[in-house]
């Protein structure tokens, strides 16, 4: 059976120069597949590199720049769950989970080792373009709203720097955070005292694009309170509002 539930291939959204396009890593060791998903992120507009292996791809990275990776879970030699695990230790490229599994727990386990977003196989390739898009726009709008609102924001002793895109604890201590989290956080903080639905969140860290299932906020919550929360189980940061969403709590400041 073909990954692709349609084959129907999304008008290109990058046309303003060839040299602008967004670079996108494949890792994927199925040649078929690979050549499949290379055709559809090019006549999508995107420059498409594709490997096979953890090797390649180290080697790959090593010479060139990419804008997001595409990463497939069951790869010969290091998978993809370890390789995710790697790249966010070192890097906040956006990461796209593309696996066989469609069980909710291995959606979770992609999105609490780091990945940004999560497709199962098979499926649309207009949900993949979609999902591409939607990740790198969330990436250079928070680069443009970095530069325009380039003030630090200090929240219960923690400081938040939109330019550097750094968190610090109330030590001095940079605390370590994926993409997401970092935007969360940041809606948060832009927004304190404020109960802000899901959908809002959605709205405001992934454009509004849902996972396959909404409920994927809640791990990234929980991600960010286990870092900034005193007692993570006990939050006073971050509140649940029942059948409302989240409540940022803490007074927040320009600095």
């Amino acid at each position: 059976m073909s990954i692709f539930e349609c084959g129907e291939v999304v008008p290109p959204a990058y046309t303003a120069h060839p040299a602008a396009r967004p670079h996108i890593l494949l890792v994927e060791d199925d040649p078929e597949i690979s050549r499949m998903l290379t055709d559809v992120l090019s006549e999508s507009g995107f420059v498409a590199l594709s490997v096979g292996s953890a090797v390649e791809m180290d080697a790959l990275l090593a010479r060139e720049t990419v804008d997001l990776v595409v990463l497939d879970v069951m790869l010969p030699g290091e998978d993809g769950l370890s390789i995710c695990r790697r790249l966010r230790a070192a890097s906040a490229i956006p990461i796209i989970i593309v696996t066989a599994r469609g069980e909710d727990v291995d959606r979770i386990v992609g999105l609490e080792i780091g990945a940004d977003d999560y497709v199962a196989k098979p499926f649309n390739s207009r949900e993949l373009v979609a999902r591409i898009r939607a990740l790198l726009r969330r990436a250079l709008d928070g680069r443009e709203t970095a530069r325009l609102r380039a003030r630090q924001l200090a929240f219960a002793g923690w400081r938040i720097n939109p330019t550097t895109r750094q968190l610090q604890d109330p030590e001095g201590v940079r605390i370590a955070m994926t993409s997401v989290e970092f935007d969360l956080l940041l809606a948060f903080c832009r927004n304190p005292g404020r109960v802000l639905s899901r959908e809002r969140l959605l709205e405001l860290v992934h454009g509004g694009l849902a996972g396959p299932i909404e409920r994927s906020i809640d791990v990234h919550v929980s991600r960010i309170r286990q870092k900034i929360e005193v007692d993570p189980r006990d939050p006073m940061l971050i509140k649940t509002v029942r059948l409302g969403g989240y409540l940022f709590t803490p007074d927040v400041e320009e600095t």
